[in-house]
């Protein structure tokens, strides 16, 4: 997949559903199809969730 249709698939996901929504859907997906285990799920989520946390509270604070 070109680098130009991934950029648009991301744009058009970023429009309408978070990306801390779409990575602990895809990962409650998984979890209930039995191809993670609660402890995978629970440290996805987390790891995720508080980078990207991190990452929104450094872009707020530069203004950009």
């Amino acid at each position: 997949m070109s680098m130009a249709i991934k950029g648009a698939i991301d744009k058009g996901l970023e429009k309408v559903v978070s990306r801390k929504l779409l990575v602990w859907g895809v990962a409650t997906g998984l979890a209930a199809g039995g191809f993670l285990t609660s402890g995978d799920w629970v440290m996805i989520s987390a790891l995720y969730i508080g980078g990207q946390s991190v990452i929104d509270a450094v872009v707020k604070m530069k203004g950009v």
